[in-house]
């Protein structure tokens, strides 16, 4: 399956997706808390506040309140960095990749149902 996708095709796409993910009553995750969520997912670990904060462009302080939300809903945790202590590391969690592997059907999904409708 292939089909052409243009900014209105993509934007419904993600309209569809975030329509599902609202049904699903899933997490209403920030862009920025998704954005960090699918870094530390997608991209190889070590993951810390400095490095994240760099990665994604935003200040540490903003990376810090994504991470205690994200760490409140179990999605991501943090742990002491054993070869320097002063440094915390963020790492995936169990809950975190069940919800990423479950947004990605949706989007999966909903990619299915916009080429349907392009046929």
């Amino acid at each position: 399956m292939s089909f052409d996708l243009n900014e209105l095709a993509a934007l419904d796409l993600w309209r569809r997706t975030i329509v599902s993910s609202v049904r699903l009553d899933a997490p209403d995750l920030t862009a920025r808390q998704m954005s960090l969520l699918l870094t530390v997912y997608l991209t190889p670990p070590p993951h810390t506040v400095r490095g994240l904060s760099e990665t994604l462009k935003v200040s540490k302080p903003a990376i810090t309140r994504a991470i205690d939300r994200l760490s409140d809903m179990e999605m991501v945790r943090r742990k002491t960095d054993v070869e320097d202590r002063r440094s915390v590391l963020v790492q995936r969690t169990v809950k975190g990749s069940v919800f990423l592997r479950e947004y990605g059907e949706l989007i999966v999904a909903a990619g299915k149902n916009l080429s349907k409708k392009s046929e």
